[in-house]
């Protein structure tokens, strides 16, 4: 406080030796009648001063340096001549007020002034409390967020605008860009203006799609001593369940960049298809010229040997059955002989053979991709060699045997 007060004083009397150069300078003025109004206070005096401050110092009235007049309603500092004519003269004293948190000294008249005289450069999108066109009062605190330029992405387009929004989404407002719904901007909405004036705005749409999704049918398999072995039977025809999916679809600025299933209901439950598989051994005949009749048929990958050509290096007349290899005897892989072995069947293209011999499925397995249990190889002689191969029908023929093998059924 001390500091202070010496300072004003210095500064004071340095007024003092200003003012008694003027008195000297407008010794010759005629005395003029004026009304000095110091706040409430209003005084009448006749002087021949031309000088505020010794006017004031000639009506017994204290003042500051920092203090101004208004001479007839004009500003004018305490040091400077008045006009000749002068009929009122209004001291205004200085006031502590602060600025954006910042205790000062002012005699401005408005907040406008005191900005002004602070070195700030008004904008109309500036922000100020109190307004700037109110009066100074003592004490009062003043709020000054001067107007950013700030750039602002949208869809696309760059918008330049000045403001001193204190949140993104009043920026936002400002530039008629305001977020609507679920928009997005970065930084987001609620953060305070970014320092480098960068803005972002994301425009977010979210749809529903609705569609219907075919829910398959199981089937039940069921045995049946009703149907022919090797038939199937439909039972209850099977019926196809729907559901309906609702999926959320967001886009950003117009572009997809999610979908997220939200629920999935049941309209109709999938209704099983029971499907009989047939145990009842029907004999059949084969048609055409083919006086046989069989009890099932499928289709096999078949190849075909015979002595001499059996991949051993040499002549092989052996089987497994111990039947003389050649025509009229074919092979079966080892794993499933036992349950074939001396079956009698037929293969259009080939004729009438028996089940006596064992033979490389694996081979054909790895080769050509065919199960071991569908490959059959024919027999042939040596010096009449059919080479029939390739998928044929093999027709098991009667007598059927008291159990059927596992991988026929």
């Amino acid at each position: 406080m001390y500091p202070i007060i010496i300072n004003l004083m210095k500064r004071l009397y340095k007024l003092i030796w200003l003012l008694t150069f003027f008195i000297f300078a407008c010794a010759t003025n005629t005395p003029t009648q004026i009304t000095i109004i110091d706040g409430e206070q209003i005084f009448s005096l006749e002087t021949d001063q031309r000088v505020a401050a010794l006017i004031l110092v000639e009506a017994g009235i204290q003042f500051l340096p920092s203090d101004r007049v208004f001479a007839d309603g004009v500003s004018y500092q305490l040091n400077e001549a008045l006009p000749a004519n002068l009929h009122q003269l209004q001291l205004r004293r200085t006031m502590d007020i602060t600025l954006n948190n910042q205790a000062m000294q002012t005699s401005a008249t408005t907040i406008a002034d005191v900005l002004t005289e602070s070195g700030y450069r008004l904008t109309a999108n500036d922000t100020t409390t109190p307004p700037l066109n109110s009066l100074i009062v003592d004490s009062v605190p003043i709020t000054f967020s001067p107007a950013q330029l700030l750039t602002i992405t949208a869809n696309g387009q760059v918008i330049q605008i000045h403001s001193s929004a204190n949140t993104v989404a009043k920026a936002l407002a400002e530039a008629g860009i305001p977020l609507v719904g679920i928009d997005i901007s970065y930084p987001s909405e609620n953060e305070a203006l970014p320092a480098d004036g960068q803005i972002r705005l994301v425009k977010v749409k979210e749809s529903i799609e609705v569609k219907l999704e075919s829910i398959p049918f199981s089937i039940e398999e069921i045995v049946s001593d009703e149907v022919a072995f090797g038939q199937d039977e439909i039972i209850e025809a099977g019926i196809n369940g729907v559901a309906m999916i609702r999926t959320r679809v967001r886009y950003e600025d117009g572009v997809e960049v999610s979908r997220m299933q939200e629920d999935k209901t049941i309209l109709q439950e999938p209704k099983t298809q029971i499907v009989a598989s047939g145990t009842k051994i029907v004999l059949s005949p084969i048609g055409g010229d083919t006086p046989y009749q069989y009890w099932y048929a499928t289709e096999m990958y078949a190849s075909w040997y015979s002595p001499c050509n059996s991949g051993t290096g040499g002549c092989s007349y052996g089987t497994a059955s111990g039947a003389r290899a050649g025509y009229g005897i074919v092979a079966v892989d080892y794993s499933i002989y036992s349950d074939l072995a001396g079956m009698r069947v037929y293969i259009p293209g080939y004729g009438v053979a028996t089940i006596g011999d064992t033979g490389g499925g694996p081979i054909i397995e790895t080769t050509f991709g065919v199960p071991r249990t569908k490959w059959i190889d024919l027999g042939y002689d040596d010096n009449n060699i059919g080479g029939l191969s390739g998928w044929v029908t093999v027709y098991f023929l009667e007598p059927a045997p008291a159990t059927i093998p596992y991988f026929l059924k």
